[in-house]
C-alpha cells in the first residue's frame, strides 16, 4: 500500500499535541535535576524520542539502546535481544527511557532490568503507545502517549517489516 493511502489512526496533530505534554510533564517530574539521561530504544522510538526531547526543558544526554522482539513478524517471537554501548556509567543518574510502544512488556522488563544494574538514581519510562491489554509481564509506564487496542500499527517511527517508519502519523495497516 502506498504512503499517501494508509489511513490515519492518530493523526500527526494529535501526536505533536500528546508529546508536548509529555515533555511538560517530563520536565516538570525532573525540575530539580541538572540533567537527565534519554536512553532511545532503537529502532522504532527515534523519531518519538527526537521530537519529545525537543519539548522537555532539562538538558538531556541521550543514549540509545537496540532491542528486538519481533523481528519481521507482526507479534513478538518471545525472545528478546538488546544491545548498547553507553560511552558512560548510568550509576546515580536521573534516567529516562522512552520505548514507542508497550504490549506484551517482556521487552521493557528485559531493558529495565539491564538499566536497573547500572543503579540509576531514578528511571522513568515513557512510552508513545500502551497496548496493555495484551500484557503478559506487569509494566507500567510513567508517561503514555496513548493507550491502544490490541491492533497492528506503523508509522510515527514503528515499522512493518523495516517500512512506514517515516510517516508522520499512526496507521493500521492491512495484513
Amino acid at each position: 500500500m502506498a504512503k499517501g493511502e494508509l489511513p490515519e489512526f492518530i493523526s500527526a496533530e494529535r501526536i505533536a499535541e500528546r508529546v508536548r505534554d509529555l515533555g511538560r510533564a517530563v520536565s516538570d517530574d525532573h525540575a530539580d535535576a541538572a540533567e537527565l539521561t534519554v536512553v532511545c530504544v532503537l529502532n522504532g522510538a527515534f523519531i518519538f524520542t527526537a521530537d519529545l526531547v525537543r519539548q522537555i526543558s532539562v538538558p538531556c544526554r541521550l543514549e540509545f539502546i537496540r532491542a528486538s522482539s519481533y523481528g519481521a513478524l507482526r507479534s513478538s517471537s518471545g525472545t528478546v535481544s538488546l544491545a548498547h554501548d553507553f560511552d558512560f556509567d548510568l550509576e546515580g543518574r536521573s534516567v529516562l527511557l522512552v520505548e514507542d510502544i508497550i504490549d506484551t512488556g517482556l521487552t521493557l522488563s528485559s531493558i529495565v532490568d539491564e538499566l536497573l544494574r547500572q543503579k540509576p538514581a531514578s528511571l522513568k519510562i515513557c512510552t508513545l503507545l500502551d497496548k496493555s491489554s495484551v500484557r503478559k509481564i506487569p509494566v507500567l509506564a510513567n508517561y503514555t502517549g496513548f493507550t491502544i487496542p490490541d491492533f497492528f500499527v506503523a508509522g510515527y517511527g514503528l515499522d512493518v517489516a523495516g517500512l512506514y517508519r517515516d510517516i508522520p502519523f499512526i496507521t493500521v495497516p492491512e495484513s
